[in-house]
């Protein structure tokens, strides 16, 4: 199962493919690491990024999106237009999920990395996407934590 994780700041969508082959974890080549939205007011914008990342996701053949979600209200509340990225990827015609900042480091605690971040030469800004996609396959093949 290849599943694509999300992490979506101000007008860019930060991907990272992550593979699972049996009991391993692949992280497969990507030729983008993050897919942007030019203007959220403009309708042949989010039409072009919708396009932009369902074409990705056909060309690595993703089966699942799992995105981080955002909050609603407050401080740290996502803007409008991360929630217009939100939805544009959603209707991609595949399985998408939200996962919550915690689950992920709850996974990651309960299912420690076997290699370190940096060999995996991927960039610093595709980790909390890289950690979304391990924990969501991680909460899928071992559980949730009770």
């Amino acid at each position: 199962m290849k599943v694509c994780g999300v992490e979506i700041n101000n007008s860019e969508a930060i991907i990272c493919l992550v593979q699972e082959d049996g009991e391993m974890f692949n992280v497969p080549e990507c030729r983008s690491r993050s897919v942007s939205l030019r203007n959220a007011t403009d309708d042949t914008a989010i039409q072009e990024f919708h396009f932009a990342f369902k074409k990705l996701m056909q060309d690595y053949r993703v089966d699942e999106i799992v995105i981080i979600s955002r909050p609603l209200k407050g401080k740290f509340a996502g803007s409008a237009a991360s929630f217009k990225m939100e939805a544009a990827i959603q209707l991609c015609k595949l399985p998408a999920a939200t996962i919550q900042q915690t689950e992920v480091k709850e996974q990651l605690k309960r299912n420690p990395l076997q290699v370190d971040f940096e060999c995996l030469e991927l960039r610093r800004i595709q980790k909390p996407a890289f950690e979304a996609a391990y924990g969501y396959l991680s909460a899928k093949r071992y559980g949730k934590q009770d």
